[in-house]
C-alpha cells in the first residue's frame, strides 16, 4: 500500500465517521454522563500527546530537556504567566540545557 492509499483510505474513514455523527439522535448524546465526558475527552488526549512527546524517543522513557522544559510551563501556567512568556520560557530552558549538555 502506497502512501497515497493510505492517505485516501484515511480521508474515506475520517468523512464516514463525521457522517456517521450527524446520523447520530441527540437523545443518544445529550445526557450529563456523556457531557461530562466530552468535556474532559480533549484536556486527556493533549495530556497523553505531551507526555509521549515529551518523555520518550522512539520506544524508551527518556528524561532530557524536554522534561525539564515541560516543568518550566507548568510552573509558569501555575503562575499565571502570559502563554507567550511560557512558551518562550520553556524554549529558552530546552535551548540552553541542550546547549549544555551537548
Amino acid at each position: 500500500m502506497t502512501a497515497t492509499v493510505a492517505v485516501l483510505l484515511a480521508c474515506g474513514a475520517c468523512f464516514v465517521l463525521k457522517f456517521v455523527g450527524y446520523l447520530t439522535p441527540a437523545r443518544w448524546v445529550s445526557g450529563p454522563r456523556t457531557s461530562r465526558i466530552t468535556t474532559l475527552l480533549p484536556v486527556a488526549l493533549l495530556s497523553a500527546l505531551i507526555a509521549v512527546q515529551a518523555f520518550t524517543t522512539g520506544e524508551r522513557l527518556v528524561l532530557d530537556a524536554r522534561a525539564v522544559a515541560v516543568a518550566v510551563a507548568l510552573i509558569l501556567l501555575r503562575l499565571r504567566a502570559n502563554f507567550i512568556v511560557v512558551v518562550v520560557g520553556a524554549a529558552a530552558v530546552a535551548a540552553v540545557l541542550r546547549a549544555l549538555g551537548g
